[in-house]
């Protein structure tokens, strides 16, 4: 097989990858296990294709797999109206944009010291 276990069920497993991939386009920096993150990596790296490709289609697919969870809420300067972002349309208006010439690689890991208490190998998983 191709992916790791994670030492959980399939459906939690998934789980866990689509709130640790909505929390990365959310935040945009997650600190969890190396593990975890190699195959967080996989997942983000999709997502953030398809917001590249931005068609119906492709924002379809995003918005069955990340959460619908809310990113960001300012107060739009002329109007004075509260503007929500959720994860998706940050996905789409922010995040896709800025790799549009880039083939790939959006995210970077980094090492860091190990977890205490079972030492676990902890990383920095952030976008590029």
């Amino acid at each position: 097989m191709s992916y790791r276990k994670l030492g959980r069920t399939s459906s939690q497993r998934k789980a866990m990858l689509r709130d640790l991939t909505t929390d990365l386009i959310i935040n945009e920096k997650i600190v969890t296990t190396e593990a975890r993150a190699k195959e967080v990596r996989s997942t983000a790296e999709k997502m953030i294709t398809l917001g590249k490709r931005g068609d119906l289609h492709a924002r379809r697919q995003a918005a069955s797999f990340v959460r619908n969870e809310i990113a960001d809420v300012r107060v739009n300067e002329e109007n004075d109206e509260i503007v929500v972002e959720t994860a998706l349309q940050k996905l789409f208006s922010d995040i896709a944009p800025r790799y549009t010439e880039r083939q790939g690689g959006y995210t970077r890991i980094l090492k860091t010291e190990p977890r205490r208490g079972d030492a676990a190998q902890m990383v920095i998983l952030e976008l590029v």
